[in-house]
């Protein structure tokens, strides 16, 4: 292995590696009522106008709204109540002039009618008749045959991210099935003597495993499925038999750890060992991140993250949930984003990305970024944080009081 990398921009190494990797989709049917968060793998038509009949919005009379024109409280309409539709039922009946029927909310509007007058704006007249004090217009409190879709308009197109609202609206149509992106599976390699299992006692140099379980959690978060293969010494034959089997059962490998300029970190080596082209990257002007590998071994893509936690997050979010959003076919998940006042300096160096966390305050009415200072080394630092400001590459840094972006986790 080589004493030095060469680092490269995100941008130039994002390129490096889009251009060596051919994403594929793989698709899988599920029950619709299970695709919440999945990515839609096919175009969708409505198979039926929506709704099928004309409906009522509100619980009153269906009329021909011409028999209200000019009537008021000193000088309601009067009309014939000739009948209900009841709820779930076809209507039986036809409205003529100065007729009405009784309809209740998502009921059914017989023929003739096309409008509805609220029951608050109407008294009882008789057994058989109201009196109504409000004139309506054509249309009003009334949904239209197709007015929410049109039989063969298109419903959802490929690549979205299913919401609770979009299974509703699949399964009003009777959408009961559908093709989806199955989740890729990234396999998680956790390397390192001093790394010890969480559930287990901390002897002299040793520190539990933070990055198998929130590097899993990033991926589920990004819509993966997270195989872990445990902790692995600092033995190349361990790691190297580890290796070849995550490449062989997933679809992206993750490494943290290993991916730094040691005689003991054998990473770099290992993943070219996998398949060509290999090793694209390794070294990005990212701080915290710089000694990041990005690979492509045999089509598969394969990630060396430092094993600092907060780097290993950084460079996660900014590599390998993108990568995911390929393999789904999908468009990177919008991030949220605030724009608040920075509350301290912040110095970077020209030719480096920086990523700060920082917590959020309100003062005097204004959002206020107060930077969460810490190396990257302790977890604390990203649970005492709501977000990341992006430091640009060609900055100095940014002063107190000037406007940034927060990235929210």
């Amino acid at each position: 292995m080589p004493e030095l990398f060469t680092v490269q921009t995100p941008p130039d190494a994002w390129a490096m590696f889009a251009r060596a990797f051919t994403p594929q989709v793989k698709i899988e049917r599920i029950a619709t009522v299970d695709a919440l968060d999945r990515v839609l793998a096919e175009r969708l038509m409505s198979p039926q106008d929506l709704p099928e009949f004309p409906r009522s919005t509100v619980d009153g009379y269906a009329v021909v709204a011409a028999d209200t024109y000019g009537a008021s409280p000193g000088l309601p309409a009067f009309l014939t109540v000739i009948g209900e539709v009841s709820m779930g039922q076809a209507a039986t009946m036809s409205v003529g002039v100065g007729e009405a029927v009784l309809v209740h909310t998502g009921g059914m509007i017989p023929p003739g009618a096309d409008a509805v007058v609220m029951v608050e704006n109407t008294q009882q007249a008789g057994a058989d008749a109201i009196e109504v004090m409000q004139p309506v217009s054509e249309g009003q409190s009334v949904i239209l045959v197709g007015e929410d879709i049109r039989k063969g308009a298109a419903v959802l197109e490929p690549g979205r991210r299913l919401r609770p609202q979009d299974l509703g609206g699949l399964l009003a149509l009777g959408i009961t099935e559908i093709a989806v992106a199955a989740p890729p599976r990234v396999g998680i390699v956790s390397t390192g003597d001093e790394v010890v299992a969480p559930d287990q006692p901390v002897g002299p140099g040793q520190v539990r495993d933070i990055n198998t379980a929130t590097l899993g959690a990033l991926a589920r978060q990004a819509g993966g499925e997270a195989i872990s293969y445990g902790i692995i010494p600092d033995d190349r034959a361990a790691l190297e038999a580890t290796a070849k089997r995550a490449h062989a059962e997933c679809d992206i490998v993750v490494f943290s750890a290993g991916s730094s300029v040691s005689y003991r970190d054998m990473t770099a080596d290992v993943i070219a060992g996998l398949g060509a082209p290999g090793v694209l990257v390794h070294g990005v002007s990212v701080k915290p991140g710089k000694p990041t590998i990005l690979a492509v071994a045999g089509g598969k893509p394969v990630f060396g993250l430092p094993g600092n936690p907060v780097s290993a997050m950084v460079i996660f979010e900014l590599f390998i949930t993108p990568t995911i959003s390929l393999l789904l076919g999908a468009a990177s998940r919008r991030q949220t984003r605030v724009r608040a006042r920075l509350a301290r300096n912040i110095a970077s160096d020209t030719g480096r990305e920086d990523f700060v966390q920082v917590r959020l305050e309100t003062r005097d009415g204004e959002v206020w970024a107060v930077p969460v200072f810490g190396k990257s080394n302790l977890i604390y630092t990203l649970v005492n944080a709501e977000g990341t400001v992006k430091i640009a590459l060609d900055s100095n840094g940014v002063r107190a009081g000037e406007w940034v972006e927060v990235v929210l986790y």
